[in-house]
């Protein structure tokens, strides 16, 4: 059991990250099946039996890949339950309890207001520092919800943050604080002790709460926020990943075709799969939200599942799916309209990399201008954003930013680059989400 809040610089690595990211691969492209590892160190397995999924909009899983960094230790007790066991939450959550939100104006320790300086890394090995600053007046506000992180010893996590929280707000959220104000509720998501139990198949983790109490949280926290803190603002509500599902799942139920829909300033589905009828832009997942289009545009979807354009989706990959007569969604945030873009913003971590030969990176994150061209394309039976590296190897700079899940000692082509699906895009999103903001104001007076 953690107690209380981490001071809200703490980074013990984000290798942590990436091992948190990759169980949250697992967990929405594979459903949360029994799995048989490859290894005892690794913690991603190779051979998945589906089973009942408790996160909606989940992808269908093919063969799942081995991953390096070591498990987290097993524990023992009850099997984890399933989506069937329960459609009850065990208990209803208070959101005006502060200490119930990971992010939220005013909060102590908010780890959404944090260093988020870069490092511009040109090709020629020369650095430039940008400075990052936010905007506590921003006119709209964003409601997010994270993937699975948690590292609570239980099926369903508590509601105390950790560094595994802090650290992927830090990458997926905080930045956006240029634009709009931050809402992130802590919810009681489906644990990864309890996933990795589940795909090994070997010792369970103990029952705590049922898995409904994940969409209750989220539900209970859209409804506190809209009744306390919205106040007529437009929103953009945004996730990766589980945080995926249950965005998708909220925006279905409680936005779509109401009358709160008229307060949504766009939805950013990450690393999940949102389906449209093939040819359209509306209808299929979301009934009379559209696809993005241009970057005024207001009140429609951005998704996308990134892949190297070396490392194309397996036929039987879950990300950027199509199913039957839909089609996924893939909408590329540094080129809104199609084709290709030569040059999207992206931000990454500067953790476990040397990023210019004979430098030393000081700042949280680095970009890479020119490094990196992104499209969305159609390859088989897959919609997905296609991400190119323009590497030099006679230059000073990192030739492949990105981090693979790894099967086989290659790039697994089941999950492609879903741990980097928001530093490929965050820049743009920034920049989007601002465009967006100011037409929402706009048409809002």
């Amino acid at each position: 059991m953690r107690s209380g809040r981490y001071p809200q610089n703490i980074n013990p690595g984000e290798t942590a990250m990436k091992r948190l990211l990759l169980a949250s691969a697992a967990l929405m492209a594979a459903g949360c099946g029994h799995w048989d590892y490859s290894n005892a160190a690794s913690q991603i397995p190779v051979k998945p039996t589906i089973s009942a999924e408790p996160v909606p909009q989940t992808p269908t899983a093919a063969a799942a890949p081995v991953m390096t960094a070591a498990a987290p230790p097993a524990a023992t007790g009850p099997a984890p339950q399933t989506a069937a066991a329960s459609t009850e939450p065990s208990s209803r959550t208070n959101y005006a309890t502060a200490a119930n939100w990971l992010c939220k104006p005013g909060l102590a320790n908010n780890p959404c207001e944090v260093n988020l300086d870069a490092t511009i890394v040109k090709a020629d090995g020369s650095t430039e520092l940008q400075k990052y600053t936010g905007n506590p007046n921003a006119p709209i506000d964003c409601f997010y919800v994270y993937p699975t992180v948690s590292l609570d010893p239980f099926t369903q996590s508590d509601l105390i943050p950790g560094p595994e929280e802090f650290n992927v707000v830090k990458s997926q959220l905080a930045r956006l604080g240029s634009q709009c104000r931050i809402f992130a509720p802590m919810y009681r998501q489906f644990s990864l002790g309890a996933l990795r139990a589940r795909m090994s198949g070997g010792g369970a983790v103990p029952t705590r709460g049922t898995p409904a109490d994940a969409a209750a949280d989220v539900d209970d926290a859209w409804n506190w926020y809209l009744a306390n803190e919205n106040k007529g603002r437009g929103v953009v509500i945004l996730g990766h990943s589980q945080g995926s599902g249950q965005i998708t799942r909220l925006i279905a139920s409680k936005v779509d075709g109401k009358a709160d829909q008229a307060k949504l300033v766009s939805a950013i589905i990450m690393g999940s799969t949102v389906q449209v009828p093939k040819g359209a832009d509306v209808g299929g997942t979301f009934k009379s939200i559209p696809v993005c289009k241009t970057a005024g545009q207001t009140g429609c979807v951005i998704s996308f599942s990134s892949f190297r354009d070396n490392v194309p989706p397996s036929e039987t990959a879950g990300f950027g799916i199509n199913r039957g007569e839909t089609e996924a969604v893939c909408t590329n945030p540094a080129a809104l309209g199609g084709g290709k873009a030569t040059n999207p913003k992206a931000y990454w971590s500067t953790a476990d990399k040397e990023w210019v030969k004979g430098k030393k990176i000081d700042t949280p994150f680095v970009m890479t201008p020119g490094l990196t061209t992104t499209e969305c394309v159609r390859v088989g039976n897959h919609h997905y954003l296609q991400v190119h590296f323009n590497a030099n190897a006679a230059d000073a700079r990192i030739d492949d930013p990105a981090t693979d899940v790894m099967a086989q000692g290659k790039p697994d082509p089941n999950w492609g680059l879903h741990l980097n699906d928001a530093n490929i895009a965050m820049g743009d999103l920034v920049d989007v989400v601002g465009k967006q903001a100011a037409a929402w104001k706009a048409s809002h007076p």
